[in-house]
């Protein structure tokens, strides 16, 4: 029995995982695999044992994963020994004693207020579909906080002008209603003007390119690296700093942590308490510029 094709398709059709979460567990899963046929184990998923798994760990910490990337390997094991052990294929889950590599916990990455109202307020994007479209995306994702996928996902009906909202799709199809900012609207009605004069059409996908396909990934991530460039030395620029940028700011203005997190789409409060450090980091710096006696 293909133990790994079936973990997937639990994943996928059971657990609604995006295409890409369940194509992530699939690799690690590889992986593991590999490195059990070239210890001279048998390959069998069924037949592991913790010793096996910790080999694995060593052997990544040796190649120089960080304790991170080991921590997300193991946690794609986890899920599918919790599967076997609920289908009855094995009697006793190999990670039930493994520990993991203690690992540092990092800040999320974010841009500062300045650089990016900089970038939206004076920059020209240009009057083209591509530079209006561009600016548009790079907005959406501040305004809302929305994930890559996320964004690409969405369509025209999502979009409610009345009520100023836009209807997000996010992980396991679960959706959330976000509010948009009224100094947004205008510019989102330019933008779907454009596509409509474009394209003929109000309906289907909200972003699109410029054969009229829906917008993929990778165009997203170049993108948002590109115009974040042009405001900020800080190493990572992808569009999930632009979610990070979203929380940070909210928190640092007042927002609750509930609020946030229902913005977020997150499912429970703890992923959304990271933010909280980064504001007390402001705070402290606040505190040292302002007390005589700091």
């Amino acid at each position: 029995m293909d133990y790994k094709e079936s973990f997937l398709r639990y994943l996928q059709s059971g657990k609604h995982y995006s295409p890409n979460t369940v194509l992530s567990y699939g690799n690690d899963i590889d992986k593991f695999s590999c490195f059990l046929i070239s210890a001279g184990h048998s390959g069998n998923l069924a037949d592991v044992t913790s010793h096996d798994i910790r080999a694995w760990m060593v052997n990544m910490m040796e190649n120089g994963y960080s304790p991170v990337s080991v921590h997300r390997k193991i946690s794609s094991l986890r899920g599918l020994y919790r599967f076997l052990l609920r289908n009855g294929v094995i009697e006793r889950n190999p990670l039930e004693k493994v520990i993991l590599p203690k690992r540092r916990k990092r800040l999320p990455v974010f841009v500062n207020e300045e650089p990016l109202n900089r970038l939206l307020d004076d920059y020209d994007f240009g009057s083209g579909f591509k530079g209006i479209m561009n600016r548009t995306i790079i907005e959406m994702l501040y305004s809302t906080g929305m994930r890559r996928a996320e964004l690409t996902g969405l369509r025209c009906g999502d979009i409610d002008f009345y009520n100023k909202t836009v209807k997000v799709t996010g992980k396991r199809n679960k959706q959330r209603i976000i509010p948009l900012v009224a100094a947004f609207i205008p510019r989102l009605r330019e933008y779907m003007d454009l596509r409509r004069e474009k394209f003929g059409d109000e309906d289907g996908w909200l972003f699109l390119t410029d054969s009229g396909k829906k917008i993929y990934d990778r165009y997203v991530y170049n993108t948002v690296r590109s115009y974040l460039s042009l405001v900020t030395t800080i190493e990572k620029k992808s569009p999930h700093v632009l979610r990070h940028t979203f929380a940070t700011h909210m928190l640092n203005r007042g927002a609750d942590l509930n609020s946030i997190k229902e913005f977020l789409g997150h499912a429970n409060l703890s992923a959304t308490q990271v933010y909280t450090h980064n504001t007390f980091e402001k705070l402290k710096e606040v505190y040292k510029r302002a007390h005589p006696r700091a």
